[in-house]
Order: C-alpha cells, then structure tokens, then sequence
C-alpha cells in the first residue's frame, strides 16, 4: 500500500496487517453471509455496523465525505442518523417529551435519517433500537466537524457530544474535528481529512472486532487546517483551552429574529407532528401559537394594557485568543503545531486512560 496521504509508515502497516489477517480469516473459514434490505440498501450481517452522526447538520460537506469514503471501502454497514439542521453549538442538549420528526435520506450505499433534535438525540435513537434493527454498531464516529473541538469547546460542541452519547451508552465512538479557518480553508479539505484518519478508523474497528480496544474511551481526534500537510498523529491531552464568548448588545432596529437553531422545514415539522399529539383544535392551535419562532418575549400585562418593558438584544460571538499553556502535548497547541491530535476521553476523571494512550500510542507509530 503506497502511502500517499503523508500518514506514519508504521500507521499504514498496522492497518495492513489488519487488512491482511481478515482477508486470511475469511479464506480459511466457511461462513454463512445473511443479507437484509433496509431502505433500498443491502445490509451484510457478516460486516460491522459503523454509526454516523455530526453537529453541523445531515449535509454538511464533513459528513457527507466521511460516509462515501466509508461506504467505499465496502468493509461496513453504514448507517447515518444526524441532525437535520446545524446544531453545532448545541451541546449535550436532547430534546425529551417533544415529539420528534424522523424523515429517510438519500445518502448512496447507506442507511440514512434526519433529525429534528440535537446530536445527543440523534445517537440516542440510533442505538435505542427503535429506528435501526442491529442492536448495536461496532463503532459510532460524530464529524467530520467544521472547527477545533479542542479543550474546553468540547463541552459545547455538537459533535463531541455524539461521540459522548454513545460512550455512555456503551459504545466506542470518534469525534472528528477540521481546523477550519476563515479565507484559507476549503470545501476540498474535508475529503484529505478523511484521508487522513481513515486509517485510524479501520484499525479501530478491527481492534473492537478482536476485543481489544481501549474499553470506557471515547477519541476525538483533531485534523489540522492542511490535513495532508500535517506532521504526523500525536498522542494528547486535553486543555482547557477555549474561544471565550462575547456577548454584543444590538440596537432594536437593527435586530432582526434570527440565532434560532432549528430550519423553517424543521420547525414546521416539528409543529405538525405535535399538533398531531394535541387532543382538540383548540389546543392546537395553542400549542402552535406559543411556539412560533419569530415571538422573542411574550407580553404578561393584564387584557387591554400594552406591555411596557423595555426589550434589549443581544448577540453571542466566540473570540480568538491567544493561549498561554505551552505543554506540547496538550491537544489544541500539537493542533497549532500541525500535527493531527488524538485525545482519549472518559466520563469520569476517575477512569484510567492508560489503556486508550497506549492503545493510540502502538496504532499510530511503532519501536525501530
């Protein structure tokens, strides 16, 4: 295998063997192939199951790559349940007793959902099995996200969340970041930092079949803003680093409704499937009111009497700052430094993560 993608020698040789042994295992072996239809796609029961998600919304450039790319290789059953909408800055939120609009998606050689929540309900769903009928993939991968997931943005990103939200359940998972840029990065850079973790992803996936990959983990993994002229993976940590929020007042003729997470499609969807709940047209009809998006405060005066609060706007703007820690292997200066950062994260400070560091330490390079 020639390594054009400037990934480690060692990096390409582990997925070879990987590649390599399974190949061996299949000749040697009889095995019964079960096929099932979902969706119009052929679902082979001898493949792992690999689960897509993201926080910048179904289509999105990062995602739509890293779905062709997985479905190329024809090794996995890949199936995608994603947010409908950008909802990259939405946390860990879900979205409980609401009713939840789940539409089919085109997306060729995979099984394909939109969602009307957060990426935190997407997964949820996914691997509650009630919307997918394997019981559980082998792998659930978030991204590839437009923006550093670095340090403390984790706790606001989309994206991490996903990964987060099939770690609680149980499930190994990546979270996969671009360091977009503003007027230098490109549309095009999505598909080399698929390229470029590629590899990593196989070789997990053949470490989870064999049961040996790092138990209790999950791995985000940060691609620099060239990711093909990175410098190599390395082993981080995670800071503390974060763009710190800045919150600007706007003068009321200027405000214009907007900062709204969710599509008009999406709204509307929304608001059918919960009128559809309602017991009478009245109540509807309620409920339809109290949820249009356009009304930004509600007026509480008594009937007849015009509300007399003053209203003021504001908008929340994320700033660049210059970071101070100089630890080299803390995951947003390696990223600074262009290399391709690979985190493990737990759910508890308690939890061991010498496992997951070696575990990425032996996968990503290897003793002369």
């Amino acid at each position: 295998m020639k390594n054009n993608n400037l990934l480690p020698a060692s990096l390409v040789s582990n997925l070879q063997e990987v590649l390599i042994n399974r190949k061996a295992s299949n000749d040697n072996e009889e095995t019964t192939t079960t096929c099932t239809t979902t969706n119009d796609v052929t679902v082979d029961s001898t493949k792992p199951v690999v689960l897509v998600t993201n926080g910048d919304g179904i289509d999105a450039t990062g995602l739509t790559v890293l779905v062709q790319a997985l479905v190329g290789l024809g090794l996995f059953n890949v199936h995608v349940c994603a947010p409908q909408s950008d909802r990259s800055v939405s946390g860990h939120s879900m979205t409980p007793f609401e009713t939840l609009m789940v539409s089919p998606v085109e997306i060729s050689g995979a099984t394909a959902y939109e969602v009307s929540g957060t990426p935190a309900d997407c997964v949820s769903l996914a691997l509650s099995g009630a919307l997918f009928s394997w019981s559980k993939p082998a792998l659930v991968i978030s991204g590839i996200n437009r923006g550093s997931g670095c340090g403390l943005q984790m706790f606001y990103s989309g994206t991490a969340a996903g990964a987060r939200e099939a770690l609680i359940c149980g499930v190994p998972s990546f979270s996969i970041s671009l360091n977009w840029k503003k007027n230098e990065s490109h549309e095009s850079d999505f598909k080399d930092a698929v390229d470029v973790c590629l590899p990593l992803i196989q070789a997990a996936i053949g470490d989870i079949e064999k049961g040996v990959f790092p138990k209790s983990c999950s791995i985000n993994i940060e691609i620099p803003t060239s990711p093909l002229k990175n410098k190599g993976f390395k082993v981080t940590r995670k800071s503390l680093w974060r763009s710190p929020p800045c919150w600007q007042a706007v003068a009321a003729n200027r405000h214009t409704p907007g900062g709204n997470f969710m599509s008009n499609q999406q709204s509307l969807g929304i608001q059918l499937a919960q009128l559809s709940r309602d017991a009478s047209a009245a109540g509807a009809a309620r409920r339809l009111n109290t949820q249009k998006k356009n009304v930004e405060i509600e007026s509480v005066g008594a009937a007849g009497k015009s509300d007399q609060r003053v209203k003021k706007y504001f908008r929340l703007e994320f700033l660049d700052k210059e970071q101070e820690d100089m630890d080299e292997d803390l995951d947003f200066r390696a990223l600074e430094n262009e290399f391709v950062s690979v985190t493990p994260l737990s759910l508890s400070p308690s939890d061991d993560l010498e496992s997951a560091s070696s575990w990425i330490a032996a996968t990503i390079s290897k003793d002369d």
